[in-house]
C-alpha cells in the first residue's frame, strides 16, 4: 500500500501494490470508497466493519530516507536488539542474538548517531552461550565511574560488564541464584549509584526449574506471571535477591517498560504486555520511586502491544515503540507490525480501556511480513532530538528477519500527521 500525501488539500491517494495482510485488503476497499467520495484523510484508518479507535495512524513505509539497515545475513535469523547511547551523544552500541531470543550475541557500534554501523565486533567467547534476549544499559556508581552492562536471561540471569564504555567486556557471569525472562526488560536510576531493574517469570526459571536450552526438558509454567524487581547499590556490579511487585494468573502481565513522570522524580508508569491475549496491555503506577505499585489496569487498544519502550522528545512529548497486538475486534491495519505512539505523560496518566483517542497519533515504523514476529524495540534520543529506534522483523517477504533502525524527529512525524 503506497500513500502520497498532499499538504495543501489533505487528500490521500493510494496505489495498491499487493498485500497479503487481511486488514490492509479491508483498508484498500475503505480507501477506494473514500477516494470516490473525496473524503480520505492523509492517514491510515481502520476498516469500518469492526469497532475502531479514533487515533490516526501514519505510515513510514514510503520514507526510506528514515531507514538504516544495521545488520542482515542471508539465511540467518537476527532478532531482538538492544541499544545504548553513550554520553558523547553519537556513539551507539547495539546487541542482538543470532536466533529467536536465543543464540550467539552479535555486537555492532555506530559512531555517528545510527547513520552507519561498524562490522561485527569481537565479543567474549561465552557470549555464544546466551539463551535469551541480550539487553544493554549504562550505569554510574557513587564515585562517578561509568560502565556498560549486558544482561542475558533464563536460568541463571547472567551479566557482562564493560568498564571502558564498550571497548572491552567480561564474559557472562551469574548475578545470583535466580533466573527470569527478558532480563532486564527495563531499568531506572533511583539514586546516585542505585538502580532498580525488572524482569518476569512464569514459574519455570526463577529457581532454576529449567536449566536447559530451549527445546530440552523443561519445568512447566505455573500459569502465574510475576514481575520482579532487583536493586543494585554499586552502579550495577551486584544485584539483590528479586522481589515480586505484581503477580497474576488471570492475565499474563510481563515485559515491563518504564516511564518517569516529567513533573517529579518519584512517579513512574509501567506498561505491561498481556500475554494470554484475553485483555489489553496494562499499566501500573508508582508514586514512591518504585517501592510500591498501584493495581494494574487495562490500557486502550491504541497502546496494546508487546515490549513497550518509551522516551521523551525535546518538546516533552512521549514516543512509545512496541509490537502492535491490538485486539482482533478493532481490526487494526498495523496488527503484528512495528508501531509507535505519540502522546504526553498526561495521556498515559488518563489512559483507560475504551478511550479510542488516547494520545495524538500512531506510527507504523515497519511492515512485518510474518505474523507478529518483530519489534522488540530500542529507543535512543540524540542531542538534536533525533529518535533512533532499532528493532528486528521480517522486513522482506520470504526472507529471515534482520535489524533496522528508523531515524526521525517528532516534528517530521507531526508534519506527516498534518499537525
Amino acid at each position: 500500500m503506497k500513500f502520497a500525501l498532499s499538504k495543501e488539500s489533505g487528500d490521500c491517494m493510494a496505489l495498491f501494490t499487493g498485500t497479503s495482510n487481511r486488514r490492509w485488503k479491508q483498508l484498500l476497499l475503505t480507501t477506494a470508497l473514500g477516494l470516490a467520495l473525496g473524503s480520505v484523510a492523509p492517514v491510515v484508518s481502520q476498516a469500518q466493519d469492526h469497532p475502531r479507535y479514533d487515533l490516526p495512524t501514519i505510515d513510514l513505509e514510503d520514507h526510506p530516507e528514515m531507514r538504516v539497515v544495521v545488520d542482515r545475513e542471508p539465511g540467518q535469523y537476527l532478532g531482538h536488539p538492544s541499544t545504548v547511547l553513550l554520553d558523547d551523544g553519537k556513539t551507539i552500541y547495539c546487541v542482538y542474538p543470532k536466533g529467536h531470543g536465543i543464540g550467539a550475541i552479535v555486537m555492532k557500534r555506530s559512531d555517528d548517531g545510527g547513520k552507519t554501523w561498524s562490522d561485527r565486533l569481537s565479543t567474549p567467547e561465552n557470549w555464544a552461550t546466551s539463551r535469551e534476549v541480550p539487553i544493554l544499559y549504562q550505569t554510574e556508581d557513587r564515585s562517578g565511574s561509568q560502565r556498560l552492562l549486558l544482561f542475558s536471561g533464563l536460568y541463571p540471569i547472567r551479566m557482562a560488564i564493560s568498564e571502558n564504555m564498550g571497548r572491552e567486556w567480561t564474559p557472562l557471569r551469574p548475578i545470583g541464584d535466580f533466573g527470569g525472562v527478558v532480563a532486564m526488560s527495563d531499568m531506572i536510576r533511583i539514586d546516585r549509584g542505585r538502580y532498580m531493574a525488572f524482569f518476569h517469570d512464569d514459574g519455570r526459571f526463577l529457581h532454576g526449574g529449567d536449566r536447559t536450552v530451549r527445546g530440552g526438558p523443561a519445568a512447566k509454567s505455573t500459569g502465574v506471571f510475576t514481575v520482579y524487581k532487583t536493586i543494585s547499590n554499586d552502579g550495577g556490579r551486584t544485584w539483590s535477591k528479586p522481589e515480586a511487585i505484581l503477580s497474576r494468573g488471570d492475565v499474563h502481565l510481563c515485559e515491563p517498560g518504564l516511564v518517569r513522570s516529567p513533573n517529579d522524580q518519584q512517579t513512574l508508569a509501567m506498561l505491561l504486555r498481556e500475554n494470554s491475549r484475553t485483555q489489553n496491555s496494562h499499566i501500573t503506577f508508582s508514586h514512591d520511586n518504585g517501592q510500591s505499585w498501584s493495581k494494574p489496569r487495562e490500557l486502550p487498544a491504541v497502546l496494546t502491544g508487546d515490549r513497550h519502550q518509551a522516551a521523551y522528545g525535546p518538546s516533552g512529548r512521549l514516543f512509545i515503540s512496541f509490537r502492535d497486538r491490538t485486539p482482533e475486534a478493532y481490526d487494526s491495519p498495523t496488527e503484528g507490525d512495528w508501531v509507535g505512539w505519540v502522546g504526553t505523560w498526561e495521556d498515559l496518566l488518563n489512559a483507560r480501556k475504551g478511550n479510542h483517542a488516547a494520545g495524538e497519533y500512531r506510527v507504523r515504523l515497519g511492515n512485518n511480513h510474518h505474523r507478529a514476529d518483530c519489534a522488540y524495540p530500542a529507543i535512543e534520543v540524540l542531542p538534536d532530538g533525533t529518535f533512533v529506534t532499532t528493532t528486528y522483523g521480517h522486513w522482506t517477504e520470504g526472507a529471515k528477519p534482520y535489524i533496522i533502525s528508523m531515524r526521525f524527529t517528532l516534528s517530521q512525524l507531526d508534519k506527516l500527521a498534518g499537525r
